[in-house]
């Protein structure tokens, strides 16, 4: 143990023989066995349990006990009333976007389905108005914000094709909406490419009011992504007194904010 280097003990193990016969060597022979009769155990000494304490039946208290507790968690948990199962089915819907059901939770964008409106109509027929208010989408700091943005993505979608009958506009009100409030490239990108055709070819017009440098960016960016014809649709508003001029404002709801 003094060197630098431990040294190594090699142990021999002896030679055991594993044969089945009973000779001298063999551990199954007589002498390698212990007997009964080298054991020295006195059964006197040994505990045993007593008869009554063996066979005593408790089955009947054990079924009394869970009884008693299955009845007192049935007492903790509250019964599922017919009411609250209707509220909970009011708190999903289930929606058809392009040929496939999708479900949408409609508790979590409760606070944001201000984000589109109907704002009547314009013309002559069923032109409606829909008007997009930025100011009320989620701030991105949200942990939950990609599942609630997809989940508004949903709605935004399914409402548009409810509002819809004939050719329509978009009033995309941007102003007073902070940059953490800002829609993504690709979330705007999706909504684009899963409007439904029809959808596409009634919009008539897309009327971005109060355009910041960074909608103005984004348009410029996606302009690759989106057809010629979508492009010639979209017209910049500075003022509301601009809008007026445009449409018809009486059912067109503008935020205090803007």
């Amino acid at each position: 143990l003094n060197g630098s280097h431990p040294r190594r003990i090699k142990l021999t193990a002896p030679n055991i023989s594993l044969s089945l016969d009973q000779s001298e060597e063999s551990v199954l022979s007589d002498d390698n066995l212990d007997t009964p009769d080298e054991i020295d155990i006195n059964v006197d000494d040994l505990d045993t349990p007593d008869e009554a304490d063996s066979f005593e039946y408790t089955g009947q208290e054990d079924q009394t006990a869970i009884k008693d507790a299955s009845q007192e968690e049935s007492k903790l948990i509250p019964e599922y009333t017919a009411e609250e199962e209707r509220e909970d089915n009011r708190l999903w819907r289930t929606v058809v976007i392009g040929e496939q059901e999708q479900r949408i939770d409609m508790k979590v964008i409760e606070p944001y389905k201000k984000v589109i409106s109907h704002g009547g109509y314009y013309g002559d027929g069923l032109n409606a108005i829909i008007v997009f208010a930025a100011c009320f989408l989620p701030d991105s700091s949200r942990t939950d914000y990609n599942y609630v943005m997809e989940n508004l993505f949903l709605y935004v979608i399914s409402t548009l094709e409810l509002m819809v009958a004939e050719d329509y506009m978009i009033v995309y009100l941007n102003g007073a909406t902070p940059r953490k409030r800002m829609p993504g490239l690709g979330w705007m990108k999706k909504c684009y490419q899963m409007i439904d055709r029809r959808l596409r070819k009634n919009l008539k017009s897309f009327i971005i009011v109060h355009p910041s440098w960074f909608i103005r960016t984004i348009l410029a960016v996606t302009r690759p992504f989106i057809s010629s014809k979508f492009s010639s649709k979209i017209q910049y508003v500075s003022t509301l007194a601009e809008l007026c001029e445009m449409i018809p404002m009486e059912y067109v709801h503008i935020p205090e904010s803007i």
